[in-house]
């Protein structure tokens, strides 16, 4: 019998158990996508992180520590690339006397590289000018000097006399903070500013200057072991912390505190764990209600063969069948949609995944066993639920009107959207980070609370959105026929009691279109915002889209009217960029014109304290001493409004620093190219004025169009003779930044969602009217046989639709911005800076609309051609 019944069942049942099937291969397919982009995105994230590393381990040795059996340790704990030693001496300052004058700086740092370090280390260095070897002074110590290629600076060494050396070249050093870290500092401990003033000697030069000096004051000179170690670490963040921090332990139980390790691979990984699992929980969350919403479809296409599976097994026991027998025939009609969907939604992860279909093997086996559970579950429930009934009678009863259901009596919508509006109001207020990470403790955890919100108001949002609805239709007649005369006509009062009559099935087709429009609406809504804000994250950290940078002594600046004339270039700004001295702290001090500022790099609101850029700005132009400044700084030093700051700025004719009084106006949290701690913005007019040189060491360009990579190409020759300059661009920043989770590729993960969002809506519409009309197929046969026209068919039919589709899309689109909003504002340590408000996907928007419309009026031009075509089968019940 169970093979008769399953041939008839594929032979007259195959589309509803294909749509069954397919609902069940969404919800695998969706799920296993999402395994995978966590598992590639982990792995992803852990792999650049370990690539930004200059150095993995600085391993500092004790005064007395034999230097071979620490190496030798090192060898033992860990495969390693290469291990160069590096010499430090601390020096009382640096002089330079030319034309006339002398020059003096504060203590510095005289460092010993061997011969193959910069090849081995390249990231530690950048070349500005002159040699690559050699005597090479660091930047800021040749700004304070006025020291170019081929002078002789005087080195004022501790314990010992002067000594000469020849400038060779002038170099950076991006990683200066690590390089000169305290290793061994107490967890918690303030860092240790870098040095302004360095000299890079090589290691036989630098021993024949300073190992007098060890010997004399040893306290003064310190050696380092600089090492890469084999990168063979697992894919995920937290484990590679431990594997890495485990090796570090490693050595230090067989060196007997001989020598301590700076563990900066361990210190970066511990950073990326979070934003790994930041970035899990988006995917988590942005794809997790997809596949809900897939299980409500395949639910809602079981539940809608609910009249013909009760005629079915009426009939059934009219032939003696007894209930346990029922259950085994609908438990082989969900077996062929848990299999179906199965192998279908495998298939479907597979096309999607490219290559990567085992990359997360535990997701997949658990999304094909969640999908199988569904299948059973979504066929078999509906089923016991109708084999209870214990008469044919019974099973074929009408009860009249239903009464509301609990939910509804309970208010329980309007209790999930009030505790949905106090969270969310909570998280807007504290601001509290979803990503807990407790310094100095190597885990991470997610603070699930702050997806509450989201959460509830999704729920709350659907269940209200059905009461609405419900009392709409079989409470509203006259309203319902009154907005349907345009399509139905003189029928519309038919059209709305036959609504009325069906309106537990009416109310369910716009609660999934709802929830397919919120689907799709919130994925590219919050998609476009974060695509938009990692756009900012890197013109914020380059400064523009194409930022040219220089030295004081041969500014950009000059070059200015060149760069402004490049082709595609729209606005070009100068900026300062010198130090200033806030107390003993060195800090960034960038003048601008506020004015014009805005003209070359966005002023967001979110860079400012007050969150108006525009006042904020306006105050700096009118106060000619104001001055910006950061956060930290105003905490550091606890500064009010209106304080009178003085600052040590360095006068460009002297090479003196000498006090200059600001006013302190406002607070910065970000801006162009500064760095994320301590900053100062001040009027550029105010500091050359003050420093005698208006020269500005950065220029600011803003480029039309996709015309970057040109821009920046033309403003490098332009610079090329000016000694120091350097051209960067947004492209270029935005591959730097990759460990940073603004820098998370959402793209591959969105486009699966948008496209499954778009099958959502198309499935929601379309397939869900086509099966409800399917069920009343007899109905609509009936009315054609005894001569009722097409017309007035399509009455019943297009009135059906464009309430189903109007009423969930209007629902679904406004749910799906609140989603998003929340979402941006639950995931603010997302954006660095956050967002002003929601990008709104226009594209996206037309496409779901569009597939929403092409799926409806092909489900109502197949069920009117059926019923056309069909009569006398359909009264037949085939």
């Amino acid at each position: 019998m169970i093979l008769v019944w399953l041939r008839g069942l594929i032979g007259t049942q195959s589309a509803r158990l294909l749509a069954a099937s397919s609902g069940i291969a969404l919800t695998i397919a969706l799920l296993a996508a999402i395994g995978t982009f966590v598992s590639s995105g982990s792995a992803q994230m852990t792999k650049q992180a370990i690539a930004d590393i200059p150095v993995d381990w600085q391993v500092e040795l004790n005064p007395t520590a034999d230097a071979r059996a620490v190496a030798d340790a090192i060898a033992k704990a860990t495969p390693y690339t290469t291990l160069q030693s590096v010499w430090y001496a601390g020096v009382s300052g640096f002089s330079l006397s030319k034309n006339g004058a002398t020059q003096t700086t504060g203590a510095g740092k005289a460092v010993g590289l061997p011969p193959h370090y910069f090849a081995q280390f390249p990231a530690q260095v950048s070349w500005l000018v002159g040699a690559h070897q050699g005597v090479l002074l660091f930047q800021q110590t040749a700004a304070n000097l006025h020291a170019s290629v081929g002078d002789m600076v005087t080195i004022r060494r501790i314990g010992l006399g002067p000594v000469n050396v020849k400038v060779d070249g002038v170099v950076t050093m991006p990683n200066i903070d690590s390089f000169f870290q305290a290793v061994g500092l107490p967890a918690g401990a303030a860092p240790q500013a870098p040095p302004d003033n360095v000299v890079l000697l090589p290691v036989s030069r630098w021993h024949a200057l300073f190992d007098r000096q060890r010997i004399v004051r040893p306290d003064s000179v310190r050696q380092q072991f600089h090492v890469r170690i084999g990168h063979q670490l697992p894919a995920d963040p937290l484990a590679a912390y431990q594997a890495v921090a485990g090796k570090a332990k490693n050595v230090e139980a067989r060196i007997a505190g001989s020598a301590i390790i700076g563990d900066n691979l361990a210190a970066k990984l511990l950073g990326t764990q979070a934003d790994a699992l930041y970035a899990r929980v988006l995917f988590l969350f942005l794809g997790i209600p997809g596949a809900v919403l897939a299980v409500f479809l395949t639910f809602a296409v079981a539940a809608s063969g609910s009249v013909r599976r009760s005629r079915e097994q009426a009939l059934l026991r009219v032939r003696g069948a007894s209930a346990p027998q029922l259950m085994s025939l609908s438990a082989v009609e969900a077996v062929v949609v848990a299999c179906g969907g199965v192998i279908l939604g495998l298939l479907v992860h597979a096309a999607l995944s490219h290559g990567q279909f085992w990359r997360a093997p535990a997701w997949v086996a658990g999304a094909a066993c969640v999908g199988f559970i569904l299948a059973l579950l979504a066929v078999l429930v509906p089923a016991w639920r109708q084999a209870r009934a214990v008469t044919v009678a019974a099973a074929r009863a009408s009860v009249g009107r239903a009464s509301a259901p609990l939910w509804e009596r309970l208010f329980v919508d309007f209790i999930l959207l009030a505790i949905a509006g106090a969270v969310y109001w909570r998280t807007a207020s504290s601001g509290y980070q979803v990503v807990l990470a407790p310094e100095g403790v190597p885990q991470t955890s997610v603070n699930y609370e702050a997806f509450l919100a989201p959460v509830l108001l999704w729920i709350g949002a659907g269940l209200l959105t059905v009461r609405i609805w419900r009392f709409i239709i079989t409470r509203g007649r006259r309203a319902v026929a009154t907005a349907l005369r345009g399509i139905a006509q003189r029928l519309a009062g038919v059209v709305a009691a036959a609504l009325e009559r069906q309106h537990i099935a009416v109310t369910r087709a716009i609660l999934l279109v709802g929830l397919a429009f919120a689907f799709g609406v919130s994925t590219a809504a919050f998609n476009s915002t974060y695509n938009n804000q990692a756009l900012v994250d890197a013109q914020l950290t380059n400064g523009a889209d194409v930022t040219v940078s220089g030295l004081s002594n041969a500014p950009p600046s000059v070059k200015l009217a060149e760069l402004r004339a490049i082709p595609h270039v729209m606005a070009a700004a100068p900026m300062q960029h010198r130090f200033a001295y806030v107390g003993s702290d060195l800090q960034d001090l960038y003048g601008i014109d506020p004015r014009t500022i805005g003209s070359a790099t966005p002023m967001s609101d979110a860079f400012f304290g007050n969150n108006d850029a525009r006042q904020t700005l306006a105050m700096l132009a009118e106060h000619e001493d104001g001055i910006l400044v950061s956060e930290e700084t105003v905490k550091t030093y606890q500064l009010n409004l209106g304080d009178r700051l003085t600052l040590r700025l360095q006068d460009l004719k002297s090479s003196r620093y000498l006090p200059v009084t600001f006013h302190f106006i406002g607070v910065s949290r970000e801006f162009p190219t500064a760095p994320k701690d301590s900053f100062l913005i001040a009027n550029a007019s105010y500091v050359s004025a003050k420093t005698h040189s208006n020269a500005a060491e950065d220029v600011l360009l803003r480029v039309s169009g996709n015309n970057i990579a040109g821009v920046s190409a033309n403003a490098q020759r332009i610079v090329a003779g000016l000694a120091g300059a350097k051209v960067t661009d947004i492209l270029q920043t935005q591959r730097k930044i990759g460990s940073s989770l603004t820098a998370v590729d959402l793209r591959g993960l969105t486009a699966v969602e948008l496209l499954f969002a778009v099958i959502f809506v198309a499935a929601a519409t379309g397939l869900m009217l086509a099966l409800s009309f399917a069920e009343r197929l007899r109905t609509f046969a009936v009315l054609s046989a005894i001569g009722a026209k097409g017309a007035q068919l399509g009455a019943f039919l297009w009135s059906e639709a464009a309430l189903v589709v109007g009423a969930g899309a209007i629902f679904g689109i406004a749910l799906g911005f609140l989603i998003a909003q929340m979402l941006v504002k639950v995931l603010t340590g997302v954006f660095d800076p956050p967002p002003s408000g929601l990008s709104v996907p226009w594209a996206y928007l037309l496409t779901l609309l569009a597939a929403a419309l092409a799926s409806t009026a092909l489900a109502v031009s197949t069920i009117l051609g059926i019923t056309k075509k069909a009569v006398l089968g359909a009264l037949r019940g085939l």
